[in-house]
């Protein structure tokens, strides 16, 4: 009897565990969903349902000032050469060169001497005639210099002891002498800052006195450069060096090296 009733009363509780297990698992299903809205935050409005929450975007950030300039770079700034044109106006461009030019020479007492352009090297034949007429000559291309104000070696080579000898005085220029290039419209202003010698022997010494940079052969030239030559006939007949090419000109010349220092508008030259 006590064993059925005990029977009895297990079988009438089970369904009653059951029940209360199942309560109790969903009331901690729900409190885990509550716990993980909790932990994620409200939804935004815009969101897609069943879409992660996307990361919202930086605000923008002041771009970052630029750094002052090192001292190096003021330095290679101020080094650089600066063209200075006036607001509103475009700067004209250089006009061709014109075949003669004209030199001056205060210091000498050279007055519009002509120099004429030509291809060739210094003192070729080609430059040989036309400094046997009178004026001086000026070569061009590979072998020769380049253009008044032009950024290179302007060579400029003319008589001393013949032929109206436009350079008579030239070995006695000195350092800061100026000699004045009129060509194409404008005037250019060269100082004397050296001397050297060229011998006609040494296809070294001609070398440097073609070179972009006078006397410094394989130098980039980076402003221009003028070279006014001549002959040392006097010296060399006096040291019993009678050598002359199949043109005449002696073994040595006598070569004044000058740097730009100024440029401005002037009459247009003739030729």
């Amino acid at each position: 009897m006590c064993g059925g009733a005990d029977s009895r009363r297990a079988g009438q509780a089970g369904p009653r565990v059951g029940g209360l297990c199942t309560l109790l698992a969903g009331a901690l299903l729900l409190a885990g969903c509550s716990a993980m809205a909790d932990a994620t935050g409200p939804r935004q409005p815009d969101e897609p349902a069943g879409e992660a929450s996307r990361a919202l975007p930086a605000p923008p950030q002041r771009p970052p000032a630029e750094p002052s300039a090192s001292k190096g770079t003021r330095e290679q700034s101020a080094a650089e050469p600066v063209q200075s044109q006036r607001p509103g106006r475009a700067q004209r461009p250089k006009r061709p060169e014109p075949r003669r030019s004209f030199l001056r020479i205060p210091a000498i007492g050279v007055v519009d001497v002509p120099v004429l352009r030509y291809r060739g090297s210094p003192d070729d034949a080609a430059g040989t005639r036309i400094q046997n007429r009178g004026p001086t000559a000026s070569p061009r291309g590979p072998r020769g210099g380049v253009g008044p104000g032009d950024v290179g070696n302007f060579i400029v080579t003319g008589h001393r002891t013949s032929h109206s000898a436009p350079f008579a005085d030239l070995p006695v220029l000195r350092a800061g002498d100026v000699a004045v290039v009129r060509s194409g419209g404008h005037a250019y202003t060269y100082r004397v800052t050296r001397t050297r010698w060229t011998s006609f022997r040494s296809p070294r010494s001609l070398a440097a006195q073609s070179a972009e940079v006078p006397g410094r052969p394989g130098r980039k030239a980076v402003r221009p450069w003028l070279t006014l030559s001549t002959c040392a006939t006097p010296e060399d007949h006096a040291n019993g060096n009678y050598w002359s090419d199949r043109f005449g000109n002696p073994e040595h010349r006598i070569d004044k090296i000058a740097a730009l220092v100024d440029v401005r508008p002037a009459g247009p030259a003739s030729g």
